[in-house]
């Protein structure tokens, strides 16, 4: 038996999708009250603000996020380099959805550029745990400079990202994939056990 969406989830739910799909200015709370079929009375009990929201949702999506690199560690737990390519594999199947809309956390960053803001704080915050998991992994595949490869796969998954929004008609995953792979390979020796 599965267990009944509550009110929150629902408001979550449907906000996540419009703030991704739409953008988070884009979209008001009357129309979020109306889709996701809640009260208003309902609505200001779970989020007394808008602000409130966007940071559950940036939440929600940095928890998805976290999941995948848990996922891809218990895939492949003796290899790290693995662990890095299943992520990289990841983010191009995500890059070939066609409603593939970027990187939310970058969105949120560029929606609300004021560093005080607390859906600013939020995705910066969210990019930099999901990304410090990745730096973890580098060291765990013996990268000669973890930090330095964690920052030039960022990079260039960013590129990537919004390429991949903005150009879909002509974009070339393949070519991303083979770029970051290319400097795993500089980094990580070819065989190396986790430590």
């Amino acid at each position: 038996m599965t267990k009944k969406e509550s009110a929150k989830e629902r408001i979550l739910r449907v906000a996540s999708d419009l703030f991704y799909r739409e953008g988070v200015r884009a979209v008001g709370i009357d129309r979020i009250i109306e889709e996701s079929g809640v009260a208003k009375a309902s609505f200001y009990r779970n989020f007394s603000t808008k602000d409130q929201l966007v940071v559950a949702y940036l939440e929600l999506r940095s928890g998805r996020r976290e999941g995948t690199v848990e996922e891809v560690k218990r895939r492949f737990p003796d290899s790290p380099k693995e662990q890095l390519y299943a992520l990289l594999d990841d983010l191009v199947e995500r890059m070939n959805k066609s409603d593939f809309r970027g990187c939310p956390f970058m969105n949120a960053v560029v929606e609300f550029p004021d560093p005080g803001h607390p859906g600013h704080q939020s995705a910066v915050e969210s990019r930099y745990l999901v990304w410090g998991k990745v730096e973890d992994i580098a060291r765990k595949a013996g990268a000669r400079d973890p930090a330095e490869l964690t920052f030039q796969l960022r990079i260039l998954s960013d590129g990537a990202m919004m390429s991949a929004y903005i150009d879909a008609d002509t974009f070339h995953s393949d070519y991303f994939l083979s770029a970051a792979k290319r400097l795993i390979e500089d980094q990580c020796p070819p065989s190396h056990s986790p430590s």
